[in-house]
Formats: C-alpha cells, structure tokens, sequence
C-alpha cells in the first residue's frame, strides 16, 4: 500500500521556515544565523520559532556586521558545521561580498580541496514592497559571474522548501537570494516531510511552442500571467523558471529554444551586464542556426532602483512582457 504524503499551505516565506526547520531536525551540524533571527525571528519571520526549538547555539543574533557574519560563517563551515546566514536584505550584502567571493567561493580550489565551505547565505531581494533605499536590489548577476559559488532564487513555497534543503546539504557555498516581493503573495501545498529539489535544473512553468521565455523569482508570476493572455491572441509561449543562475540549466534553455526558434529573457535586474545577456549568448552559441528572430530582453532600467511611486514603472510587468514577447512573434 502506498503512503500518501502528508501536505500543508504554505506561503513562501512560510516554506523558508520550514526548509530550515526540517534541515535543522535532520543534521544537528546546520544552524542560523543573522542579525535579529533568534528571538525577534527575524525581519520576515523566516526563522521565527526555531530559536525556542533548536536553542541559542544553534540560533545565533549576530552584531550588525554583515563581513562578520558571513566570515564567520566561512569558519564554521571549513571545521565540519553547516551555517546558514541570513542577510537582512540583499541591498546589505556588498559589505560581506569580499568575504563571499574571494573567501567562501575560493577555498576548495585555494586549499586544493582540504577545506571546504559548506554554507548558505540567504537574502530577501527584488523590489516592489515600497521599501526604503538599499532594500530593493537584484544586483544576481554580481555573483553569478563567481566560479565555486552557486546561486539559487525559488519562484514557489515547493520549490523553495527543496531547493533550500538541496542548498543546506551541498557541499560548496550556495547564496539563496528569496523574492520577497512573493513571499506572502499566495499558498501552495508543501510537502509536511523533507525533501530536495535539485540545483542547477530549471522547471517548465508552461508548455508552448512559438516562443522560450527565461525568468526566474518573482517575474515568474507576471511572465506566466502575460503568457495565458497572449494564448487568447494564439500566441504558444513557454515559460521556463530558472530556479539555479549559476550553474545556469543550458541544456533546458537549449533543448526549448530548439522547440520554438524565438526567446525572450525577463528580470527586474538592471539589463547592461543582467544575466539576459548570458542567457542570449548560450542561444547564440548553441542554437544560432535554429534561431526566427533576435533574443529580447524585458527588464529593469540602467538606473538606481526607483522608490515608492516609480516602482511600477520600474519592475517588468504583465503588459511590458506581453509586447516583448508580442514583438519577437511578430519579427
């Protein structure tokens, strides 16, 4: 007889907690840390409740010093523990980016594999809630472009509970960037037990056939909103959430653009050095002579993220990626 399992609604913000829970259960060597997730729970509440579960050692408020964090996390991880820091919000990181990528994401290769550094670095990012300067970035591409870091951004609760725990137990560093722009905008059904989701392997969103389109985080709701409006005009658009930037699932990206000869990149990153322009050269380098039409890019603008009133200008919504894709078609 099978055994069915056992679900629970969860939003996404929820499902982080949840991840870290089950991972904290699992292997007594994980712990949180962070600015304010012990008793306060953190500015989100992602980690609230673990400290009266799992006790102060295992979860730890740190001083607001985000090198600190991260470079102690860097320690913990090289002598056998699994730290996950938590970055208040990703616009607070640039102080540790020296710690993330010339330390975490170094060490195998700098210690010819005697060290390692197993550890998470998780960040709320993206726009869209009317926060205050430096609470909006989705500066991704900055750390993408770093060889021995990973770089994990979940568009579901599903997801985001697997892709975490897949995170937690790999054996290198992974920064887990969460859209909060999502994280209590609707439910899902997770599984209540453990589970992974696999790094580095994207997820078709929707089937199509007339045109690939890449997104990842929270443009993956209005990529797929503005993908069911334009099937009332025929348009077959298919969408593919990315879920792992680096490394990036060339093979899906390849294999769906061999399927439909026409692409189109979403993000609310800035497009000058975006991964969209990665994305368009695996196109160009793998499946050129397939290719209908030029790769189009919908994103953020060059500019410092807008506050308040301009963000809806700022962030790419249904209607600017319907005619991004609507212009691709159309070529």
């Amino acid at each position: 007889m099978s055994q069915t399992t056992q679900t629970q609604s969860l939003t996404l913000v929820q499902a982080v907690r949840d991840g870290l829970y089950g991972e904290m259960q699992r292997d007594e060597d994980v712990l949180v840390m962070g600015e304010d997730v012990g008793e306060n729970g953190g500015v989100f509440r992602a980690t609230q409740g673990l400290i009266e579960e799992f006790g102060e050692d295992r979860v730890i408020d740190t001083p607001l010093a985000e090198s600190g964090i991260v470079g102690t996390a860097i320690g913990m991880a090289a002598y056998g523990l699994r730290p996950v820091a938590e970055i208040q919000f990703m616009g607070f990181i640039y102080p540790a980016f020296d710690q993330i990528v010339s330390h975490a994401a170094r060490l195998r290769t700098r210690s010819r594999g005697a060290y390692t550094a197993p550890m998470v670095v998780r960040a709320p990012y993206g726009g869209g809630i009317r926060a205050p300067e430096h609470h909006s970035e989705s500066t991704e591409a900055f750390f993408a472009h770093q060889p021995g870091l990973k770089v994990v951004i979940p568009s579901t609760p599903h997801d985001t509970k697997g892709l975490l725990a897949s995170a937690i137990r790999d054996p290198d560093p992974v920064l887990f960037l969460e859209p909060k722009l999502i994280y209590r905008a609707f439910r899902e059904d997770v599984p209540e037990e453990t589970y992974t989701v696999p790094l580095g392997e994207a997820a078709v969103r929707r089937e199509g056939t007339d045109v690939s389109v890449f997104t990842w985080g929270a443009m993956t709701r209005p990529t797929l909103e503005a993908a069911d409006e334009l099937a009332e005009e025929g348009i077959d658009a298919e969408v593919i959430d990315l879920r792992t930037l680096s490394p990036l699932d060339e093979e899906a990206i390849v294999e769906s653009f061999k399927k439909t000869g026409r692409a189109v990149v979403v993000h609310e990153a800035p497009k000058s050095g975006g991964l969209a322009g990665e994305i368009t050269a695996t196109i160009q380098e793998e499946v050129l002579l397939y290719q209908e039409a030029p790769v189009k890019r919908v994103t953020g603008f060059d500019v410092p993220f807008p506050l308040y009133a301009l963000e809806d200008y700022y962030l790419p919504e249904a209607a600017r990626i319907k005619d991004g894709i609507r212009e691709t078609v159309e070529f």
